[in-house]
Order: structure tokens, then C-alpha cells, then sequence
């Protein structure tokens, strides 16, 4: 037989380690070759690692949640045929793949999945089991228990046979209830309405959970954010954007994103300092002419921001399908590496859960991100007239090494003149 050791391959420029998210196989699982072995995860994307080989897999370089150095041995195989396969680093002369079996050399195994590391296991201590609480006497009488229609009332709602309560006089009263629920621990009874106590649920913090908060607090403990909200009346807006749908056709159903996009795009040749990267460690501030727009997008494994490339040049349509594109793509796990990095500024919304106001994190190393609050209706003065209106608040966040104060509120007034004057959205 021969052990085939597989190293975790370069999957990326810059990539260093990368995290195991899944395994696929176990020790003493056949496995095929091309079968698929781990999922990692690096810094843009999971990556599906497939075995070269088919054989019984004998070693595993970790768990769950483990962070594996490129190049160092992810997988070790048992294949037919003789003598140590050994996958090198991808700057390994080819002669030096095989390599003859040492007789008598000491073998350190890899630590198995789960910290296993195949040596004698301790039995786990006994737990004692401790005696339900004592249940309290019940009324003896024999016959239907004598209680007035609010108690009894009260009772049924608690799920409790009053039968087995005990009354300290003729006939059982709230205070006997209540002392039966003390004496019971109130074991099977809960008010009507109330949750009941969940056991405590450890969840390992691994995959894109991980990513998700180093990103967010290497953002924070970097950048000195401020934040600025502003209410922008949109009923026009809205107007036209209603009129657009209902003549729609083919194309995609409108939301407020695209036309939002279309403002800041419009406005950031004004604002360059807005749409740009901070490389903090070169202390150098690169000012994109294209706009690179990340869409922050919920999905089932948290927080992704796929990427409109060249914002600047699409209408509202073609916005319309790229957002509706990428989010599908990020939430079923499709996205491509290309698709989730090299972003120049970020756009975060809640959608219908807006909120009165946010305070967005900046997506680093991005020194700007927007975020469109829920829309509202509310009376505003028109003059000395007061009229019906939608109204929806508009925060961005920025990095104050970066942006000043004054421009940022400049470039949210900048947007507000498109934004509730839509007509100015599409005209040259």
C-alpha cells in the first residue's frame, strides 16, 4: 500500500491559510478520485478541494473551523502500490514525488478531525442523576376540587389538574395554586404565552461568520467612522417609479436601488474623495474613475457584497437585472471570486426593516457606504399648504482620515437635488 499526502494547493494570490468549513469524508472513508474531499474558505470565496486519488482516507489535518497553511498537508490517502506519495508545494522539482519508506522511522500522525489523535480514550465520569422534585400532596378529598371560575379558569390555561393541588382551607384559591407551582418548580407549567427556556446552544464561530466579524472589527478598529443622515422626500420618485413598472414589458420589476445607484454615480465626478480605496499601510488614497459598486446581500451564511462592475455606464434596467443577478447568485452560493472583491464603494439597504436611521460599517479598505432607509408617509408643509408625503432618511458612513464632515454632507445634498427631482436622473 502507499500513503498519498495531499498539501492544500496556492487557491489564491496573496492567500496564505485557508479554513476548513466542511468536510466531505472521515478516517476510513473510500474515497474516489475527483470526489470532493473538503470545502475551504479564504478571504474572497469557499473553495471545493477534490481528491487526486481514489484510496481509504487515514489522516485529516484538523476540524471544523481549522485554519490549514497553504502548501502544509490537508488530506493523507492510502492508495495501492508501495512506498510514501507525497503531493508537494507547487514549487517542488517533479523527481522528488516519491520518496522511499524509512524502515524504522518514528511516524508522527497528523491530528485526526475532531483533535482525535488515536490514543487511548477516558471513559467519561458517571453523571448522577439527581431525584425529580418531590410533587405536592394532592387534596385527598377524592371528589370534583372545589375552586371558583377565576381559579379554575387560570388553571386550565396553566395546564394544571387542580385535583392535585392542595387547599389550606375549604376550597382552593390562587394562593394555593400558586404555592403548588412553587412546590412543583413549575415543571410542565407555563403561563399562557410565555416562551419557555431554551437550552444553551454553543455555535462555533467558523466560515464566512468568521470573515464576517474579523472584517467587521478590523474595519472598526481602524477607520474613525462618523455618519451622516439625511430626509429626502421622495413621493416623485416613487411616482415615477410606479409609472415606469406599469409600462415595463419584459424587463425586470423596478425597486428603489437602481435609481439610487443612478443618482450616485451621476454624482460622484463631483465628489471623487467618496468612490475611493485607502491603503492605510502605503498611506495612499487611490480615487476610482469607474464605479465599482458592493451591494451588501443577506444570505443563509451571512453577509456577502457582490460587486456592479462599472456602475457609471448601465441605466436603470440594466441596473435593475445585475442587482437581481448577483443577489440570487450570492445567496445560492454561485457568486464567482471575481464577483465578491474590488469594490469601490458599498451600498447597504434593509429594504422594507429600514429603519428610522443606520450607522453602516465601511467596507475596508472603501472609505464610504450608503445606506437608503425605509420609506414612510407623513404630512410635511408645502408653504402654508400641508400635503400627503413619502419620506425616506439616507445615512453614509465614512472614513474620517479621508473624508471630511463637510464633504460628505455635501455629496448627501448632491444626491437629495436628483433624488427628489428624479426628472434630472435621466436627462445629459
Amino acid at each position: 500500500m502507499a500513503r498519498y499526502s495531499f498539501r492544500l494547493p496556492d487557491i489564491g494570490e496573496g492567500i496564505a491559510e485557508a479554513e476548513i468549513v466542511a468536510w466531505h469524508v472521515k478516517i476510513g472513508d473510500r474515497i474516489e478520485e475527483d470526489a470532493q474531499l473538503a470545502d475551504m474558505m479564504t478571504d474572497k470565496a469557499t473553495v471545493e478541494m477534490e481528491s487526486p486519488v481514489s484510496g481509504v482516507v487515514i489522516e485529516l489535518a484538523g476540524e471544523v473551523g481549522d485554519l490549514i497553511p497553504i502548501g502544509s498537508t490537508l488530506a493523507v490517502i492510502e492508495t495501492d502500490g508501495e512506498g510514501v506519495v507525497d503531493e508537494p508545494p507547487a514549487d517542488t522539482p517533479a523527481e522528488e514525488l516519491i520518496e522511499a519508506e524509512t524502515p524504522g522511522a518514528e511516524e508522527v500522525p497528523l491530528p485526526l478531525a475532531g483533535g482525535d489523535r488515536g490514543g487511548p480514550v477516558e471513559p467519561e465520569p458517571a453523571v448522577a442523576e439527581t431525584s425529580p422534585p418531590p410533587t405536592p400532596p394532592a387534596s385527598g378529598r377524592g371528589e370534583k376540587a372545589l375552586a371558583s371560575p377565576a381559579v379554575r379558569a387560570r388553571a386550565k390555561d396553566l395546564g394544571v389538574d387542580l385535583s392535585q393541588v392542595h387547599a389550606e382551607g375549604d376550597r382552593i384559591r390562587h394562593a394555593d395554586l400558586d404555592a403548588f407551582l412553587r412546590y412543583s418548580g413549575g415543571q410542565g407549567y407555563h403561563a399562557p404565552g410565555a416562551s419557555r427556556a431554551r437550552a444553551d446552544e454553543p455555535v462555533k464561530v467558523i466560515g464566512m461568520r468568521r470573515k464576517i466579524a474579523e472584517n467587521m472589527a478590523a474595519s472598526k478598529r481602524a477607520i474613525p467612522h462618523f455618519t451622516y443622515v439625511e430626509e429626502m422626500d421622495v413621493t416623485a420618485l416613487e411616482d415615477m417609479r410606479a409609472d415606469l413598472n406599469a409600462n415595463r414589458g419584459g424587463r425586470p420589476k423596478l425597486t428603489m436601488l437602481p435609481f439610487l445607484i443612478v443618482a450616485i454615480c451621476r454624482t460622484i465626478p463631483q465628489f471623487p474623495m467618496i468612490n475611493a480605496r485607502y491603503d492605510d499601510e502605503a498611506g495612499v488614497v487611490t480615487r476610482h474613475g469607474a464605479v465599482h459598486l458592493g451591494m451588501a446581500t443577506q444570505t443563509d451564511a451571512g453577509l456577502m457584497v457582490p460587486v456592479i462592475r462599472d456602475a457609471q455606464d448601465k441605466n436603470v434596467w440594466q441596473l435593475a437585472s445585475e442587482i437581481s443577478r448577483l443577489a440570487e447568485a450570492a445567496r445560492t452560493g454561485k457568486a464567482k471570486v471575481e464577483e465578491l472583491s474590488g469594490s469601490t464603494l458599498t451600498i447597504t439597504s434593509l429594504g422594507p426593516l429600514g429603519g428610522i436611521a443606520t450607522t453602516p460599517v465601511i467596507n475596508r479598505p472603501e472609505v464610504a457606504i450608503i445606506g437608503p432607509n425605509k420609506i414612510v408617509e407623513r404630512p410635511v408643509f408645502d408653504g402654508d399648504d400641508i400635503r400627503r408625503a413619502k419620506l425616506m432618511n439616507l445615512s453614509i458612513s465614512c472614513d474620517h482620515r479621508v473624508v471630511d464632515g463637510w464633504d460628505a454632507a455635501s455629496y448627501v445634498q448632491a444626491l437629495k437635488k436628483l433624488i427628489e427631482t428624479p426628472v434630472l436622473l435621466f436627462a445629459d
